[in-house]
């Protein structure tokens, strides 16, 4: 069985020694994805921008190993502030939801960056196995 890793250019993943996605077969992870800015942007100020953010990370990662936000199957969000899980609730239903994956959603202490407000975790099939 092959198997594919993707990184999404986070400062981290070859600090930390991880990538941002691996497949093998059909299944398809996605690590731990803050709202990291593109070069020259600053962190998004709410929840929601933020969550957007992070979907959009783990959207191009799972197209990169031929999945999609159709074939999201489980999501984990963990959020330091529980006053903001609408906001990434609802931001969660417009990346995801045609997809209703079972969803997790954790308030914890925090973040590895302070000005981060969510980070999500990914699991996704595909349809075709390597």
């Amino acid at each position: 069985m092959t198997r594919i890793q993707v990184e999404s250019g986070s400062p981290y993943e070859k600090l930390y020694g991880f990538s941002r996605g691996l497949r093998r077969g059909r299944r398809v992870e996605i690590a731990g994805t803050a709202p990291i800015p593109e070069p020259g942007d600053e962190v998004a100020a709410t929840a929601y921008d933020q969550m957007l953010r992070c979907g959009e990370i783990t959207v191009k990662a799972l197209e990169q190993m031929g999945s999609s936000a159709e074939e999201v199957i489980r999501t984990r969000m963990y959020i330091t502030d529980a006053a903001d899980a609408d906001e990434i609730g609802r931001a969660h239903g417009e990346l995801f939801g045609v997809a209703r994956p079972v969803a997790t959603m954790v308030v914890v202490a925090g973040l590895l960056d302070p000005t981060w407000k969510v980070e999500l975790e990914v699991e996704a099939l595909t349809l075709e196995s390597t």
